[in-house]
């Protein structure tokens, strides 16, 4: 008769075990949301046991709230290396906001385990971590409207209250990371750049 114990997991070291469960309940809110989440789950995702993911984490909160520090971290970094670009911003703003456009499609693109939990937010997305968001949302809208304000007093105008275009901006590209998360080869790159860039000229004073 076959034993049905599960298979002895292999002793890592702390920080690497650690990442393995963080990377383990990621995939599972990316797949099925918040409501999928139990230590009971995350231990047969990352095929140990109960006491291994105790040994690393107190309980299912403590583990959460290292992922949302994690996921927030590398999220945030993703996007300001997108929006990154002094020489392109003071040489020529739209084209900035293109590349810009363009380096956050390939970041989606490579990372979606991150960007889904986010874009496509489960309804069962704890309060907390729809706060968080909201306030990365914030610090995202007043790096972008800094950015705006630098821009049109490059290109000229036009006069645009650049807290409101920050919001509009924000919502309008997280929308098409939906998009493309949802429906890829629907929505190429060829395309928002050629949309993006008519829009841009038709800014123009």
């Amino acid at each position: 008769m076959k034993s049905s114990r599960r298979p002895y997991a292999a002793r890592l070291p702390p920080d690497v075990r650690r990442e393995q469960l963080l990377d383990a309940a990621n995939e599972m809110i990316a797949r099925d949301g918040y409501d999928a989440l139990s230590v009971d789950a995350i231990a047969r995702k990352a095929g140990v046991t109960r006491p291994v993911v105790y040994g690393v984490y107190d309980g299912l909160g403590p583990l959460l709230f290292a992922l949302l520090d994690r996921q927030e971290k590398r999220a945030l970094a993703q996007l300001e290396a997108a929006i990154a670009g002094g020489d392109e911003l003071l040489t020529d703003p739209d084209e900035f906001l293109v590349q810009a456009a363009l380096r956050m499609m390939a970041t989606i693109k490579a990372d979606p385990l991150t960007w889904r939990p986010i874009l496509l937010a489960p309804q069962s997305t704890p309060e907390v971590v729809r706060g968080r968001m909201e306030r990365d949302r914030d610090r995202v809208r007043r790096e972008i409207a800094k950015l705006l304000e630098v821009g049109l007093a490059l290109r000229g105008g036009p006069e645009l209250d650049v807290e409101i275009v920050a919001h509009a901006l924000v919502a309008v590209l997280e929308h098409f990371g939906q998009l493309m998360l949802e429906d890829p080869p629907r929505f190429e790159d060829d395309r928002v750049v050629a949309t993006l860039r008519a829009l841009l000229a038709g800014l123009r004073p």
